[in-house]
């Protein structure tokens, strides 16, 4: 039996906790596969995240060179002096490596490249610090939306995977998917939505991710994943209308099921997920959930027999409500 790791989900719709793809440029015939199935995601960060500054205890007293730096939390580490950083140990590393030396960083800031130089500050310990809490990675649970039945190729959550301290768009270097299944779910209420727990096998590799982007997350599945649906159109925004549709999703062990929703509102134009609005009238899943919760996103939105778009965050007044992104708006961040 393969390691497993327990997590709960908290975020607009997915959950993420501290610790993409061979594209989809196209779809060979028109058509993908509906998913609806947790996996685990684990993703590995192009450099380190400063997740946040703090202070540094001294002979003298109290210090914190990386903010009299400039450092600033959201920043992304991606080297120091000059050599790659792959990671928080190898980043710890090469400070404690250089001693009382100026280090020099380059630094990854809201899309921008720029060189900040700090001195470390040396501890009651005798360890030389620089005043940072650091973050390489991110493991959690979500929804695979859909794969391409003839590259593999798949989306997944309908939006990105930020930093749950900085709101940060996380780089991603390289990254996996794995077996998982819920585990819990905490329903959802008027003022306080609901969330899946999800229980993840680190050692059941299903597949690769390489890109992280704002309206989700891609890679590429090796077939193993377990599907209900068959491959079905892609559909339109024109194509979507208000009225009847179904939902995949899986909210109890592994179990992918089929859900009644309205999409209540479409063409909302909206950024970060928010192209349409859909409504839970599904009895079942209204019963179990209270509606939409955090770690549904992804789940594949159908109508009228074609595949429309996914679900990404629920309203926080009424989880019986939440918005959706179009798949054609998935399928645009991927190429």
């Amino acid at each position: 039996m393969g390691k497993r790791w327990y997590l709960r989900l908290s975020a607009a719709a997915a959950v993420w906790i501290l610790t993409a793809v061979c594209t989809v440029a196209a779809y060979a015939d028109g058509t993908l596969i509906p998913v609806g199935e947790t996996v685990g995601i684990q993703i590995k960060m192009k450099g380190v995240l400063v997740a946040g500054v703090t202070s540094v205890e001294t002979a003298e007293g109290t210090v914190c060179p990386a903010q009299s730096a400039g450092l600033k939390a959201g920043d992304v580490i991606a080297a120091v002096n000059g050599q790659a950083v792959e990671d928080a140990a190898g980043f710890v590393k090469a400070v404690e490596e250089q001693g009382s030396g100026p280090v020099e960083l380059s630094v990854l800031r809201n899309g921008r490249s720029q060189s900040v130089t700090v001195s470390p500050a040396r501890d009651a310990g005798g360890v030389w610090r620089l005043g940072l809490w650091l973050r390489d990675g991110v493991a959690g649970v979500g929804t695979v939306t859909y794969i391409d039945p003839a590259t593999g190729a798949f989306g997944a959550l309908g939006h990105g995977v930020n930093d749950t301290d900085t709101g940060v768009l996380l780089p991603v270097a390289d990254g996996d998917v794995c077996r998982a299944q819920i585990v819990d779910v905490k329903r959802g209420t008027a003022g306080a939505p609901g969330e899946l727990a999800g229980s993840l096998d680190a050692d059941d590799v299903l597949g690769c991710i390489e890109s992280n982007t704002p309206c989700g997350i891609f890679g590429v599945i090796d077939g193993r994943l377990d599907t209900v649906c068959p491959a079905l159109p892609v559909g339109s925004p024109e194509d979507v209308q208000k009225g009847p549709a179904t939902i995949l999703a899986c909210v109890a062990g592994q179990q992918i099921r089929e859900y009644d929703v309205e999409i209540a509102r479409t063409g909302m134009t909206g950024s970060g997920g928010r192209d349409l609005m859909v409504h839970v009238t599904d009895p079942e899943l209204l019963q179990r959930t209270g509606g939409i919760v955090q770690g549904m996103s992804g789940s594949p939105i159908i109508q009228n027999g074609k595949l429309v778009g996914a679900v990404t965050h629920v309203l926080v007044n009424d989880p019986t409500r939440g918005y959706g992104i179009f798949i054609d708006t998935m399928l645009d961040a991927a190429a």
